[in-house]
């Protein structure tokens, strides 16, 4: 079983995603959620790319067939974008540089607004 890593809220500690497993070996990154039948509420998937960028950081959704929440954070961990991904659709991109995405169920976008930071339980 893959170590996770809970995401909070800056400040107040709150956790905004309870269960978020690093994509952090090359299949991991380029499997994604492709082919999973679904996702728990507190469950989802990080991913850390070596630089900030936008093309680097955007996703299709070929071969996911539900809904995720895609919410991209730059390097200080800042919410630079977030987007509600529908099945089949090419492409996704963050409208501003990220150095991360947090991949996860819609309900994510709720309890996140672009702006705010958030931080990773466990990552330095």
């Amino acid at each position: 079983m893959s170590r996770t890593h809970a995401i909070r809220r800056a400040g107040t500690g709150e956790i905004v995603l309870a269960r978020a497993t690093p994509a952090d070996t090359f299949l991991k990154r380029w499997r994604g959620l492709m082919l999973r039948r679904r996702l728990a509420e507190d469950e989802g998937l990080l991913f850390t790319f070596r630089r900030e960028s936008r093309g680097e950081t955007a996703i299709h959704m070929f071969f996911v067939s539900f809904p995720i929440a895609a919410v991209w954070l730059d390097g200080q961990g800042v919410v630079v974008d977030a987007k509600l991904a529908k099945p089949w659709r090419p492409y996704y991109a963050p409208a501003r540089p990220a150095r991360y995405l947090i991949e996860a169920p819609p309900s994510l976008l709720e309890r996140v607004t672009v702006g705010e930071r958030l931080t990773f339980d466990g990552l330095a």
